[in-house]
């Protein structure tokens, strides 16, 4: 039997953010221990390349749900063939006020406010620089909620000088509902300036550290035909490693008569599947291998995973699964991905 859904009952008792700090120490702890067998077994390699680097096999922890780093070793112990943490911002900041999370079970949804909550930059590349997990590590940065959206640059460019010597990627959130005037960035404009200071940074970078890391954008579901032909091309003109689709929606589709289901916010998992997978299926098209794309949104089975590898991604995520289905996803969805191979 699944041990998590003995304990999800109780998880789900407690409110969802205090849920989430527990699990993230309850699985601290089971690692230290050496349980962490017993929460899920481990997939069997499925190698795949991608953005220049090997991940073991092609199923990835999205982040939010290690914020600060705080569980690197014990996240990656749960099979993952890598592992998203963040999205961190260069100043530590509370995020919005509380209740800022909320738990959708009728829909397998999850709606959150949380406002890129974090310790800031240098507390993430502590815990970083603790753990022992060798493998694929990302890190996802954002601009602090102080910052101006018209200076949002500055604080992407102090966020990927920070992380580069400790990220294997490094994801660049312009994506999030949370923090105001965010997708502003996913404009023509505002992206084409973004990702020429991005992408000259990382060049600049690369030579100082010897070491090339590759960047991807994080884009949300939100985005018209148009949006998403004009996103890819910026990608490819300005040589972005990776797309990473999608965020979560502000659509309530499917959720809206349902308890907290117009909670102001970003809702994710089920209900986000179909934008999500829509989405990819553009991008494919739009970006003809160009770079790789990263799926995410609403993957709560094998099937899913599967589904957003057929519309085209060469990798994918989970979050918001995981909460429902625990542990035990992660090798189901590297099952069906390796099945249709």
């Amino acid at each position: 039997m699944n041990p998590y859904t003995l304990l999800r009952p109780a998880m789900f008792a407690l409110d969802a953010e205090t849920a989430h700090h527990l699990t993230l120490n309850g699985l601290n702890a089971a690692n230290k221990l050496g349980l962490m067998s017993l929460a899920a077994s481990r997939p069997a390699d499925d190698p795949r390349t991608a953005m220049g680097l090997t991940f073991p096999n092609p199923v990835g922890l999205a982040a939010g749900l290690d914020k600060n780093g705080e569980a690197i070793d014990a996240l990656a112990a749960l099979g993952f063939g890598f592992v998203e943490i963040g999205t961190v911002t260069p100043l530590p900041q509370p995020g919005n006020p509380k209740p800022r999370l909320f738990r959708i079970p009728e829909a397998q949804g999850i709606v959150n406010r949380m406002g890129f909550n974090n310790e800031g930059v240098d507390a993430l590349i502590a815990n970083v620089k603790r753990a022992k997990f060798k493998g694929v590590l990302g890190i996802n940065i954002g601009k602090n909620a102080v910052t101006p959206i018209e200076k949002a640059a500055d604080d992407y460019l102090i966020g990927l000088r920070k992380v580069y010597a400790h990220a294997s990627y490094v994801a660049v959130n312009i994506s999030s509902p949370n923090t105001k005037n965010l997708r502003q960035l996913q404009g023509g404009d505002e992206l084409d300036a973004l990702l020429a200071q991005l992408k000259a940074e990382q060049e600049k970078l690369a030579q100082q550290h010897g070491r090339y890391v590759p960047l991807a954008v994080k884009i949300a579901p939100d985005l018209d035909t148009d949006q998403i032909k004009n996103i890819a091309a910026l990608l490819m003109r300005h040589r972005i490693d990776g797309v990473i689709a999608t965020n979560t929606t502000l659509s309530r589709d499917g959720v809206e008569n349902l308890k907290h289901g117009n909670e102001t916010g970003g809702l994710s998992g089920a209900p986000v599947r179909d934008k999500s997978t829509a989405v990819i299926r553009q991008l494919t098209a739009e970006l003809q291998g160009a770079l790789p794309i990263i799926g995410v949104g609403g993957i709560l089975c094998g099937t899913d995973a599967a589904e957003k590898m057929q519309a085209g991604a060469m990798l994918v995520q989970v979050y918001s699964g995981l909460i429902y289905r625990g542990p035990a996803l992660v090798g189901e969805c590297a099952d069906a991905i390796r099945s249709i191979r």
